[in-house]
């Protein structure tokens, strides 16, 4: 009885420690990197090297994220082209929304420090990220 009262209270604390707050939505701002994929059939995508990294803009619940390419100067390359969302609250979780002209999507915030988010879609697709550490070589 011990051993299972035990478990249950570290299952719950750790569920706890790892939920996204509002004041942690301030992290996504940045560059990220993709690091690996999880399908829900279990498969499991590995990154290791990137061509191109998400670069986040948050404020006031709303944002963008768009597709950048790091340069060995240290700029990045980008085009005009960047996905809009919104950030809902909904049951304790943090949403962001996007939609434009072709469709609408949403991912839940699953983690978010620092150097680490997570994110999973509609699809039960889940997006490991680390935080983009450029690389300058002039």
């Amino acid at each position: 009885m011990k051993t299972t009262i035990s478990i249950l209270l570290a299952v719950l604390l750790t569920s706890c420690a790892n939920k996204v707050k509002t004041e942690d939505l301030g992290h996504l701002n940045g560059y990220w990197e993709i690091e690996k994929v999880e399908f829900p059939d279990g498969n499991i995508k590995e990154y290791s090297i990137n061509a191109t990294v998400d670069y986040f803009e948050v404020a006031e619940m709303m944002g963008y994220r768009k597709k950048v390419q790091p340069l060995l100067d240290g700029s990045y390359q980008t085009s005009d082209d960047a996905e809009k969302f919104t950030i809902h609250e909904y049951n304790g979780e943090f949403l962001l929304r996007y939609k434009n002209n072709l469709s609408e999507w949403e991912e839940k915030i699953r983690l978010l420090t620092p150097n680490q988010c997570v994110f999973v879609n509609q699809d039960l697709i889940t997006y490991h990220y680390r935080r983009f550490e450029q690389i300058n070589l002039e």
